[in-house]
Protein backbone atom coordinates (compact mmCIF):
# COMPACT_ATOMS: atom_id res chain seq x y z
CA UNK A 1 0.00 0.00 0.00
CA UNK A 2 1.10 3.44 -0.91
CA UNK A 3 2.41 5.97 1.72
CA UNK A 4 0.71 9.35 2.64
CA UNK A 5 2.65 12.02 4.08
CA UNK A 6 0.76 14.07 7.02
CA UNK A 7 2.03 17.14 7.96
CA UNK A 8 2.27 17.39 12.04
CA UNK A 9 1.14 20.21 13.81
CA UNK A 10 2.26 20.56 17.35
CA UNK A 11 3.24 22.81 19.64
CA UNK A 12 6.24 21.11 21.93
CA UNK A 13 5.26 17.71 21.11
CA UNK A 14 2.23 18.15 21.86
CA UNK A 15 0.18 16.89 18.59
CA UNK A 16 -3.25 19.39 17.65
CA UNK A 17 -6.66 17.86 17.54
CA UNK A 18 -6.60 18.48 13.31
CA UNK A 19 -3.68 16.18 12.37
CA UNK A 20 -4.64 12.65 14.37
CA UNK A 21 -7.87 14.00 11.79
CA UNK A 22 -5.91 13.57 8.81
CA UNK A 23 -4.57 10.40 10.60
CA UNK A 24 -7.58 9.01 10.10
CA UNK A 25 -8.38 10.08 6.29
CA UNK A 26 -4.68 8.96 5.42
CA UNK A 27 -5.51 5.76 6.31
CA UNK A 28 -8.70 6.01 4.01
CA UNK A 29 -5.62 5.96 0.48
CA UNK A 30 -2.68 4.47 2.05
CA UNK A 31 -0.36 4.05 5.09
CA UNK A 32 0.06 7.30 6.90
CA UNK A 33 4.10 8.30 7.52
CA UNK A 34 3.78 11.91 9.66
CA UNK A 35 6.44 14.42 9.00
CA UNK A 36 7.09 16.36 12.30
CA UNK A 37 9.80 19.42 12.61
CA UNK A 38 10.61 21.57 14.99
CA UNK A 39 11.17 21.38 19.13
CA UNK A 40 9.96 18.09 20.72
CA UNK A 41 9.50 16.70 17.45
CA UNK A 42 10.30 13.10 18.71
CA UNK A 43 8.03 13.29 21.44
CA UNK A 44 5.15 13.27 18.72
CA UNK A 45 5.72 9.78 17.92
CA UNK A 46 3.63 7.72 20.52
CA UNK A 47 0.38 9.77 19.66
CA UNK A 48 1.18 9.56 16.44
CA UNK A 49 1.36 5.95 15.96
CA UNK A 50 -1.37 5.39 18.21
CA UNK A 51 -3.73 6.88 15.56
CA UNK A 52 -1.91 5.43 13.09
CA UNK A 53 1.47 6.48 11.87
CA UNK A 54 3.33 3.74 10.52
CA UNK A 55 6.76 6.00 10.53
CA UNK A 56 7.17 9.30 12.39
CA UNK A 57 9.92 11.57 10.27
CA UNK A 58 11.56 14.20 12.65
CA UNK A 59 13.05 17.43 12.31
CA UNK A 60 14.78 19.50 14.59
CA UNK A 61 16.36 22.68 13.78
CA UNK A 62 16.57 26.24 15.26
CA UNK A 63 15.36 27.38 11.75
CA UNK A 64 12.00 26.15 12.64
CA UNK A 65 11.29 28.89 15.02
CA UNK A 66 13.73 31.37 13.91
CA UNK A 67 11.82 31.63 10.23
CA UNK A 68 8.56 31.79 8.32
CA UNK A 69 6.93 28.84 6.78
CA UNK A 70 10.24 28.15 4.23
CA UNK A 71 11.97 26.09 6.55
CA UNK A 72 8.97 23.61 7.14
CA UNK A 73 8.38 23.23 3.26
CA UNK A 74 12.40 22.73 2.48
CA UNK A 75 11.27 19.47 5.15
CA UNK A 76 8.40 18.35 3.12
CA UNK A 77 10.05 18.69 -0.03
CA UNK A 78 13.01 16.54 1.55
CA UNK A 79 10.22 13.83 3.06
CA UNK A 80 8.21 14.03 -0.92
CA UNK A 81 11.62 12.91 -2.19
CA UNK A 82 12.45 10.10 0.14
CA UNK A 83 9.19 8.63 0.37
CA UNK A 84 7.47 9.32 -2.95
CA UNK A 85 3.62 9.22 -1.16
CA UNK A 86 0.61 9.05 -2.76
CA UNK A 87 -0.45 12.37 -1.61
CA UNK A 88 0.87 14.78 0.46
CA UNK A 89 -2.16 15.89 3.28
CA UNK A 90 -1.59 19.35 6.01
CA UNK A 91 -4.02 21.04 8.20
CA UNK A 92 -5.77 24.22 6.58
CA UNK A 93 -4.81 26.74 8.70
CA UNK A 94 -3.22 29.99 7.31
CA UNK A 95 0.07 28.23 7.31
CA UNK A 96 -0.90 25.07 6.49
CA UNK A 97 -2.06 26.14 3.17
CA UNK A 98 0.99 28.45 2.45
CA UNK A 99 3.30 25.62 3.18
CA UNK A 100 1.06 23.27 0.74
CA UNK A 101 1.01 25.95 -1.66
CA UNK A 102 4.55 26.25 -1.76
CA UNK A 103 5.13 22.75 -1.80
CA UNK A 104 2.89 22.26 -4.33
CA UNK A 105 4.85 24.59 -6.64
CA UNK A 106 8.17 23.34 -5.88
CA UNK A 107 7.56 19.74 -6.74
CA UNK A 108 5.13 20.60 -10.00
CA UNK A 109 1.90 19.29 -8.09
CA UNK A 110 -1.53 20.27 -8.00
CA UNK A 111 -3.19 21.50 -4.52
CA UNK A 112 -6.40 21.41 -3.24
CA UNK A 113 -7.21 23.25 -0.41
CA UNK A 114 -10.02 23.24 2.16
CA UNK A 115 -10.97 19.60 1.81
CA UNK A 116 -14.01 18.66 3.79
CA UNK A 117 -13.12 14.71 3.39
CA UNK A 118 -11.31 12.16 1.22
CA UNK A 119 -11.86 9.21 -0.19
CA UNK A 120 -9.32 6.44 -2.22
CA UNK A 121 -10.57 6.71 -6.14
CA UNK A 122 -8.78 4.76 -9.12
CA UNK A 123 -6.80 7.62 -10.27
CA UNK A 124 -5.67 9.02 -6.69
CA UNK A 125 -7.72 10.61 -3.71
CA UNK A 126 -10.57 12.05 -4.02
CA UNK A 127 -11.67 15.16 -2.29
CA UNK A 128 -14.55 16.66 -1.53
CA UNK A 129 -15.33 20.48 -1.21
CA UNK A 130 -17.62 23.09 -0.03
CA UNK A 131 -17.35 25.79 -2.26
CA UNK A 132 -19.05 29.14 -3.80
CA UNK A 133 -20.07 30.13 -0.10
CA UNK A 134 -20.90 26.98 1.02
CA UNK A 135 -23.74 26.67 -1.80
CA UNK A 136 -22.23 23.67 -3.85
CA UNK A 137 -20.30 20.47 -2.89
CA UNK A 138 -17.83 19.53 -5.52
CA UNK A 139 -15.58 16.44 -5.64
CA UNK A 140 -11.81 16.73 -6.88
CA UNK A 141 -8.87 15.19 -7.62
CA UNK A 142 -4.94 15.98 -8.71
CA UNK A 143 -4.42 15.10 -12.18
CA UNK A 144 -1.13 16.28 -12.25
CA UNK A 145 2.03 15.12 -9.85
CA UNK A 146 1.46 13.89 -6.39
CA UNK A 147 -1.42 15.40 -4.85
CA UNK A 148 -0.75 18.07 -2.13
CA UNK A 149 -4.43 18.70 -0.26
CA UNK A 150 -5.07 20.50 3.04
CA UNK A 151 -8.03 19.59 5.17
CA UNK A 152 -10.38 21.65 7.41
CA UNK A 153 -10.79 20.81 10.81
CA UNK A 154 -13.18 18.73 11.95
CA UNK A 155 -13.71 17.11 8.72
CA UNK A 156 -13.13 13.32 10.09
CA UNK A 157 -13.70 12.06 13.98
CA UNK A 158 -10.64 10.79 15.40
CA UNK A 159 -10.37 7.48 15.46
CA UNK A 160 -7.21 5.51 17.26
CA UNK A 161 -5.76 2.66 14.86
CA UNK A 162 -2.10 1.60 16.98
CA UNK A 163 0.31 1.45 14.27
CA UNK A 164 4.90 0.59 14.41
CA UNK A 165 5.29 4.26 14.50
CA UNK A 166 8.52 3.95 13.94
CA UNK A 167 10.90 7.55 14.48
CA UNK A 168 13.28 7.79 11.78
CA UNK A 169 15.40 10.89 11.42
CA UNK A 170 14.58 13.07 8.01
CA UNK A 171 17.73 14.35 6.21
CA UNK A 172 17.22 18.26 5.66
CA UNK A 173 18.98 20.98 3.64
CA UNK A 174 17.70 24.31 4.21
CA UNK A 175 17.35 26.12 0.91
CA UNK A 176 18.73 30.13 0.20
CA UNK A 177 15.13 30.97 0.80
CA UNK A 178 15.12 29.34 3.84
CA UNK A 179 16.41 32.37 6.24
CA UNK A 180 14.77 35.06 4.03
CA UNK A 181 11.93 35.99 6.66
CA UNK A 182 13.02 35.97 10.20
CA UNK A 183 10.46 36.24 13.44
CA UNK A 184 11.43 39.33 15.30
CA UNK A 185 9.15 38.72 18.49
CA UNK A 186 6.32 36.72 19.76
CA UNK A 187 3.43 38.00 21.94
CA UNK A 188 1.74 35.04 23.48
CA UNK A 189 -2.25 34.64 22.47
CA UNK A 190 -4.30 35.59 25.77
CA UNK A 191 -6.12 32.39 26.89
CA UNK A 192 -10.23 32.28 27.21
CA UNK A 193 -9.68 28.98 28.90
CA UNK A 194 -12.09 28.06 25.67
CA UNK A 195 -11.25 25.86 22.50
CA UNK A 196 -9.31 27.05 19.44
CA UNK A 197 -12.46 28.38 17.37
CA UNK A 198 -11.27 26.48 14.10
CA UNK A 199 -11.02 23.66 15.99
CA UNK A 200 -13.54 23.63 18.38
CA UNK A 201 -16.23 20.63 18.17
CA UNK A 202 -18.86 23.22 19.68
CA UNK A 203 -19.27 26.55 18.17
CA UNK A 204 -21.92 29.15 19.99
CA UNK A 205 -21.97 32.22 18.36
CA UNK A 206 -23.51 35.97 18.49
CA UNK A 207 -24.92 38.46 15.73
CA UNK A 208 -26.47 41.56 15.40
CA UNK A 209 -29.09 40.34 17.89
CA UNK A 210 -26.72 40.22 21.06
CA UNK A 211 -27.02 43.65 21.15
CA UNK A 212 -23.99 45.14 23.12
CA UNK A 213 -20.65 44.22 24.26
CA UNK A 214 -21.58 43.64 27.70
CA UNK A 215 -24.87 41.07 26.28
CA UNK A 216 -21.81 38.43 25.13
CA UNK A 217 -21.89 37.28 28.40
CA UNK A 218 -24.98 35.45 28.11
CA UNK A 219 -23.44 33.48 24.43
CA UNK A 220 -20.21 33.50 27.00
CA UNK A 221 -22.29 31.23 29.47
CA UNK A 222 -23.85 28.89 27.24
CA UNK A 223 -20.49 28.47 25.63
CA UNK A 224 -18.10 27.68 28.74
CA UNK A 225 -21.55 24.92 29.59
CA UNK A 226 -20.91 23.01 26.65
CA UNK A 227 -17.01 23.62 26.43
CA UNK A 228 -17.78 25.63 23.56
CA UNK A 229 -15.82 28.33 21.67
CA UNK A 230 -17.57 31.71 21.13
CA UNK A 231 -17.87 33.08 17.89
CA UNK A 232 -19.46 36.28 16.10
CA UNK A 233 -20.89 37.38 12.93
CA UNK A 234 -19.47 40.38 11.01
CA UNK A 235 -21.90 42.58 12.75
CA UNK A 236 -20.94 41.95 16.31
CA UNK A 237 -17.57 42.40 15.39
CA UNK A 238 -17.72 45.35 13.34
CA UNK A 239 -19.82 47.13 16.10
CA UNK A 240 -17.46 46.20 18.47
CA UNK A 241 -19.04 44.04 20.06
CA UNK A 242 -16.74 41.50 20.27
CA UNK A 243 -12.71 40.85 18.57
CA UNK A 244 -12.59 39.96 15.31
CA UNK A 245 -10.33 36.83 16.22
CA UNK A 246 -13.91 35.19 16.72
CA UNK A 247 -15.40 36.35 13.63
CA UNK A 248 -17.09 33.56 11.49
CA UNK A 249 -17.73 33.95 7.80
CA UNK A 250 -16.03 34.87 4.40
CA UNK A 251 -13.89 37.46 5.63
CA UNK A 252 -13.62 35.84 8.92
CA UNK A 253 -12.76 31.91 10.38
CA UNK A 254 -14.64 29.18 8.76
CA UNK A 255 -15.90 26.75 11.05
CA UNK A 256 -16.84 22.78 11.02
CA UNK A 257 -17.95 21.66 14.29
CA UNK A 258 -19.91 18.83 15.16
CA UNK A 259 -22.51 21.42 16.76
CA UNK A 260 -22.61 24.97 15.85
CA UNK A 261 -25.32 27.00 17.75
CA UNK A 262 -26.23 30.74 16.17
CA UNK A 263 -27.76 33.35 18.56
CA UNK A 264 -29.23 36.45 16.76
CA UNK A 265 -27.87 36.10 13.95
CA UNK A 266 -30.07 36.75 10.44
CA UNK A 267 -28.04 34.13 8.28
CA UNK A 268 -26.47 36.01 5.62
CA UNK A 269 -24.16 34.28 2.78
CA UNK A 270 -21.41 36.09 4.00
CA UNK A 271 -21.90 34.23 7.65
CA UNK A 272 -23.48 30.94 6.37
CA UNK A 273 -19.78 30.69 4.06
CA UNK A 274 -18.28 30.26 7.40
CA UNK A 275 -19.97 27.76 9.18
CA UNK A 276 -22.56 26.06 6.70
CA UNK A 277 -20.39 22.77 6.61
CA UNK A 278 -20.50 22.15 10.49
CA UNK A 279 -22.73 18.82 11.37
CA UNK A 280 -25.45 19.96 13.42
CA UNK A 281 -27.19 23.81 13.41
CA UNK A 282 -29.26 25.33 15.85
CA UNK A 283 -30.47 28.38 14.93
CA UNK A 284 -32.52 31.58 17.81
CA UNK A 285 -33.53 33.62 16.55
CA UNK A 286 -36.98 36.13 17.06
CA UNK A 287 -37.63 36.65 13.18
CA UNK A 288 -39.49 33.61 11.64
CA UNK A 289 -38.58 34.63 8.55
CA UNK A 290 -34.86 35.17 9.09
CA UNK A 291 -32.61 33.60 6.44
CA UNK A 292 -30.72 31.11 9.13
CA UNK A 293 -33.88 28.69 9.40
CA UNK A 294 -33.12 27.39 6.12
CA UNK A 295 -30.24 25.88 6.78
CA UNK A 296 -30.15 24.64 10.39
CA UNK A 297 -31.71 21.76 11.24
CA UNK A 298 -33.38 22.36 14.53
CA UNK A 299 -34.79 26.01 15.15
CA UNK A 300 -35.97 28.35 18.10
CA UNK A 301 -38.07 31.77 17.02
CA UNK A 302 -37.97 33.31 20.02
CA UNK A 303 -35.62 36.16 22.27
CA UNK A 304 -32.45 34.62 22.39
CA UNK A 305 -32.31 37.38 26.21
CA UNK A 306 -35.33 34.48 27.15
CA UNK A 307 -34.13 31.35 25.51
CA UNK A 308 -29.98 31.14 25.71
CA UNK A 309 -30.31 31.35 29.83
CA UNK A 310 -32.88 28.79 30.19
CA UNK A 311 -30.92 26.65 27.81
CA UNK A 312 -27.21 27.55 29.69
CA UNK A 313 -29.40 26.48 33.13
CA UNK A 314 -30.43 22.89 31.82
CA UNK A 315 -27.11 21.74 30.31
CA UNK A 316 -26.01 22.81 34.02
CA UNK A 317 -28.66 20.91 35.63
CA UNK A 318 -28.17 17.36 33.06
CA UNK A 319 -24.40 17.59 33.77
CA UNK A 320 -24.93 17.20 37.79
Amino acid sequence: MAEVLVYVDHVDGAVRKPTLELLTLARRIGEPVAVALGAGAENTAAALAEHGAVKVLTHDASEYADYLVVPKVDALQAAVAAVSPAAVLVPSSAEGKEIAARLALRIGSGIITDAVDLEAGDEGPVATQSVFAASFTTKSRIAKGTPVITVKPNSAAVEAAPAAGSVEALAVTFSAAATGTKVTGRTARESTGRPELTEAAIVVSGGRGVNGAENFAVIEALADSLGAAVGASRAAVDAGWYPHTNQVGQTGKSVSPQLYIANGISGAIQHRAGMQTSKTIVAVNKDAEAPIFDLVDYGIVGDLFDVVPQLTEEIKARKG
